[in-house]
Order: structure tokens, then sequence, then C-alpha cells
């Protein structure tokens, strides 16, 4: 079969043929119609991530067919018996074990879900990593009820896109933030209530005197600029912290935490209840995932190009 293979640092991603997997005793063989990338791919192949192994398949997005049965994979592997947290042994799809991008892979039989029915495959694929962390940190960490007010930092990428459209579907009033005037505009028409330009000087003031205070706040890069996401949550807020893009915090006041009692909450991927429940959360509000463009499995360093670039408004999918 043909896959994505990664050889070492600093070198293009191989496209090549490698043994066919063949399953065992509660395993079950996946032909895969699609696959999505996620920035970690691209750590990879900068070095930027632990325990890497030439000779893997990379990817942990994907979607297929178990005979004629349509489905979504959980990349989970040995979350453990802690729903709170992970275990020392967990690892995702795709590193250090092979991955999504070929077309064939071999995972537990119960890490396969039902792709919902109005999804594409192309689409179903965009759902896995992304969606399983904004479902956690939005949904269980933040625990956000309708009609509040939701800021989501960084709109345009995965995590930060299916953070927005579940706070939409679960009823909130969204707001986003951007480097990027046309990803704002974007999200706008998508259903956002508004966005500020987090490049543009008294931004958050601005947006704070627009809105008047945010119950909750998805964030994904920390960094000095978390200081003034803080000073926009209302009293009582939450802020979810999935990512660290802009590095350590170093202008948070914790007079302003302890003042407005805010709880600040850690948040990667998700157990794979979680991964059930966001999957059905999907189907039941009819949510589509937002994809920016779609590539040929051969074209996989293309693909990598348009990650690296940082232009992309939604997932990046391989067509396999």
């Amino acid at each position: 079969m043909k896959a994505l293979v990664f050889k070492k640092v600093r070198a293009p991603i191989a496209y090549e043929e490698v043994p066919k997997p063949e399953s065992k005793k509660g395993q079950v063989l996946v032909a895969l119609k699609a696959a999505a990338m996620n920035h970690r791919e691209v750590w990879m192949t900068k070095g930027l991530y632990p325990r890497l192994k030439s000779e893997v398949i990379m990817g942990a997005d994907g979607a297929g067919l178990v005979d004629k049965r349509a489905v979504v994979i959980n990349p989970n592997v040995n979350w453990g018996d802690n729903p709170g947290h992970f275990s020392l042994a967990y690892s995702i799809l795709g590193m250090p074990t092979n991955g999504t991008f070929a077309e064939y892979i071999v995972v537990d039989e119960d890490k396969v879900v039902d792709k919902p029915e109005h999804l594409t495959f192309e689409q179903a694929a965009a759902l896995p990593l992304a969606g399983l962390t904004a479902y956690r940190v939005l949904m269980n960490k933040c625990k956000l009820k309708a009609g509040e007010k939701v800021l989501i930092s960084g709109i345009g990428g995965g995590v930060a896109l299916f953070a927005f459209q579940f706070a939409l579907a679960a009823g909130a009033e969204v707001y986003v933030s951007s480097s990027s005037d046309e990803k704002i505009q974007k999200a706008i028409a998508l259903g956002a209530k508004g966005g500020a330009n987090y490049q543009e000087e008294k931004w958050h003031k601005n947006l704070g005197r627009q809105v008047g205070g945010f119950n909750v706040i998805i964030d994904s890069a920390a960094g000095d600029g978390l200081g003034k996401l803080a000073s926009l949550a209302a009293m009582g807020g939450r802020i979810g912290i999935y990512g660290g893009t802009r590095g350590a915090i170093n202008n948070l006041s914790p007079q302003m935490i302890f003042w407005k009692q805010l709880e600040i909450y850690g948040s990667t991927m998700g157990n794979d209840e979680e991964f059930s429940d966001m999957v059905d959360f999907v189907d039941q509000h009819k949510i589509v995932p937002v994809v920016d463009s779609v590539f040929e499995l051969s074209d996989g360093n293309l693909a990598f190009k348009r990650m690296s670039e940082g232009l992309q408004f939604g997932k990046i999918v391989l067509r396999i």
C-alpha cells in the first residue's frame, strides 16, 4: 500500500510503498478514504515533537471503511483508566505508532465509531484530534452553557474552529480574535457576533467595551497575550488553554484571577468516552467541519507546505 512516511527531521515526507497491515483478534482493518493534517505533523518535521521515530506512517485523523461500515477513527492510544487525564503510556496515532496517512490502518475495534451520515469522508476525517480537543476544553472543562458569551482566540486553526462551531451549536454568543481581518470576517459569515484583530493597539479594551465580559475564553497561544484575555473575562469566567504557541505566561495578574474568581483549565485531547460524545454532538447538530483544502495523498508535501504557511482557514485534508 502507499503511505506518507516520516524519515528524519528537516527532510521531506516520503510517499512510498509499505507493507499492508494485518488485523489481529480485537482489531479491525480500516480502508482509509481520507485523512486530515494537524500542526503536530509539521512540528515533527522540525524536530519539535517527543519520541520521534523514523519509518513511521504519519497522521492522527482518518475516516474510512471497515468492510462496508463507514467509520471515524479515535486517535487515542492507551488513554488509561482515569477520565480526568491520560496515562504515562499515552500516545496519539501517527507517532510513535503508525497513523492514517496511508491506504490502510489497523486499530483496536473499540477505536472506531460510525461516521455521521451527513458528512463526506473528507469532512469526517477532519473531526478526530481537533474536534476531541475542542469538545473537552469547551464542554467538559469550561462547562459551557447556552446563552453565555464566548471568545475563541486564533480563529482559523482546526481546534479553534471546532470550538467556535460547538459553542454556536450549544447556543452561545460567540466572538473571535485573529491577526487576520479576513479570517475574522469568515468567522462572522459563519455566525460569530464579532471579532478583534489582536495586532491592533488596545484591541482587548475595545472588545471589552463592546461585549462587557466573556463567560468562557478558549485559547491556544498563552504567552503575554493571556493577561489581555483574562482582562476580558467576566466575573466567575472560565479560561480553557489547549496550546502554548506564544510560550510562557509573564504578565497574568494574580489579583485579576482571584478578584474575578476566575477558573483556568489546561486541556489537551480527551478520553474515549468524550470522543464518542463529540461525534454524537456533531451528528445531533449536523455540524459540518470547515475544510480549507483537499490534496491527494501523493501530494502530501504540498499539504505540509500549506500547513507550514499558516494561511489555512479550517482543516487540510488528504484524499486517499
